[in-house]
């Protein structure tokens, strides 16, 4: 199968236009795409109003953020190890939450949150969700361009079903019911990265979500070996304006967060071996039955991925394939985070569309098997990251926190609280795991390694082919797979 798809990759040619009964006409995605996204909103909308609100909306992470904007606006430091930001409890929650988090972002991310922090707090966590699902739909949006659809009813048919089908997905939905802003930074990076590259500002808005989050550093590297080096020096310049920026509003801030090291203690997060940190990290902690036992393995682990995902990617981009190379650095920048929690996974939504675009390049190709090959990855995407087993669908649980349930969460696990609390101690569930329970609770990040390895597999072949048959590439411009392919649409 990984050879009829890495063939396809480079053999795919133009859809033929005016041919009756094409799955990829624009008006037929179209008419796909929008009752998909009317009938999975639908649901989800009927399921929100028949049930607590705590069951589909409980802003803890909203809720950080906007205290982190307030005490930006009128007091500070953010970042004192005392202060810790109260979950104001939700409307709908009878009783006190017990939970504290930490502001754990950048000097530059607490003022893009005082910004916000202007939005009433009656008001706000109803505002993030419309702007999650809009974002949602951006990130489909810009992930067809990516791909070369010209076709505007091909483009908005395809970037709704994405959406449809990312709203399936217990990243998504983890992120629209915590507050999160990953939808945001996603569609921001997209955006940037979809420009071309005439744009003499394309990279800055990647070093600006850099700015926010640390890890869209991995497109700095991206763009530099596949030669966009006016992009990649935007993104630094991106990323050293929020620098520059936050010292020169909140100098103590900036002090301690980038002088005095806050910026690498991930523990201000969480306990990197709580089985919600699907990264390698995460795993490796939890294999090991420490923090301190599996810091080794993890820092060779991250070069082997670093090298091999971005070789991968390069090699993808330069035969054309942008948005296949660009989901490639997204992935090693998930694995190498010490911290991806499981809502910082919502780049399987253009995983599943990249796999649907070669899935239909394949079948109006007639290459059936590489369709149904394809189809088969993108299915099993679904099936991996969607919110089962059970509490979406049966009675709601009875407090916040419990809505959401995936994957990663059939294997037992101790409260986040307990983590915070008490650090790294051996009686923790995830040091005990065995047989299923490993794979249930590492699925995200061991889903993430099999599509590294598939995707490295694909490159070398892609790079095999190429060299017999060269096809002239311009760099960031998707060659004929991608773009001539979508643009007979």
């Amino acid at each position: 199968m990984v050879a009829r798809v890495s063939s396809l990759l480079e053999r795919v040619g133009p859809a033929k236009p005016g041919q009756p009964g094409r799955l990829t006409r624009g008006s037929r995605l179209l008419l796909v795409g929008f009752v998909a996204f009317v009938v999975v909103l639908g649901a989800w909308l009927i399921y929100a109003f028949s049930h607590p609100l705590s069951t589909t909306l409980y802003p803890s992470d909203l809720r950080v953020y906007l205290d982190g904007g307030l005490i930006v606006r009128h007091s500070s430091p953010p970042y004192d190890g005392k202060l810790q930001y109260p979950l104001y409890d939700w409307p709908t929650s009878s009783n006190p939450s017990s939970l504290a988090l930490k502001f754990t972002y950048t000097p530059f991310a607490a003022l893009f949150f005082a910004v916000v922090s202007f939005i009433p707090w009656s008001l706000l966590p109803r505002v993030a969700q419309v702007a999650n699902l809009v974002f949602l739909f951006a990130a489909a949006w810009f992930t067809m361009d990516l791909f070369g659809y010209k076709s505007r009813q091909a483009r908005i048919g395809g970037a709704l079903l994405g959406a449809a089908a990312g709203l399936l997905t217990e990243p998504v939905f983890r992120t629209m019911y915590l507050g999160q802003i990953n939808l945001l930074l996603m569609a921001l990076i997209l955006w940037d990265l979809s420009q071309p590259e005439s744009r003499r500002w394309k990279g800055f808005a990647t070093g600006l979500a850099a700015g926010i989050k640390l890890v869209p550093l991995i497109f700095i590297p991206y763009l530099l070996l596949t030669k966009r080096f006016r992009a990649g020096v935007m993104e630094i310049i991106g990323f050293v304006f929020t620098i520059v920026l936050g010292f020169a509003i909140l100098p103590g801030d900036s002090k301690d967060y980038w002088l005095n090291g806050l910026f690498y203690q991930d523990g201000r997060t969480g306990f990197v071996g709580w089985g919600g940190n699907q990264s390698l990290r995460g795993l490796i902690t939890r294999l090991a039955g420490s923090i301190d036992g599996g810091t080794g393995p993890w820092l060779a682990a991250v070069v082997v991925a670093t090298v091999a995902g971005l070789a991968c990617a390069v090699v993808l981009d330069r035969a054309g394939h942008t948005m296949l190379a660009i989901l490639t650095t997204a992935l090693v920048g998930l694995l190498d985070s010490p911290i991806s929690w499981d809502h910082h996974w919502v780049w399987v939504v253009p995983g599943m569309m990249v796999a649907g675009h070669y899935a239909a390049r394949a079948w109006q190709a007639g290459k059936r098997r590489a369709a149904l090959g394809c189809g088969g990855v993108g299915v099993a995407l679904l099936l991996i990251f969607a919110p089962w087993p059970g509490k979406l669908w049966s009675e709601p649980p009875t407090g916040p926190g419990n809505f959401v349930d995936g994957l990663i969460w059939a294997a037992p696990n101790s409260p986040v609280t307990k983590y915070v609390a008490d650090g790294d101690q051996p009686w923790f569930k995830e040091y005990h795991w065995a047989g299923l329970q490993n794979l249930a609770g590492n699925a995200y990040i061991l889903t993430g390694i099999a599509m590294l390895v598939l995707i490295a597999v694909i490159a070398l072949r892609v790079r095999r082919d190429s060299r017999v048959a060269p096809v002239a590439v311009t760099p960031g411009v998707p060659a004929a797979p991608d773009a001539s392919a979508a643009a007979s649409i």
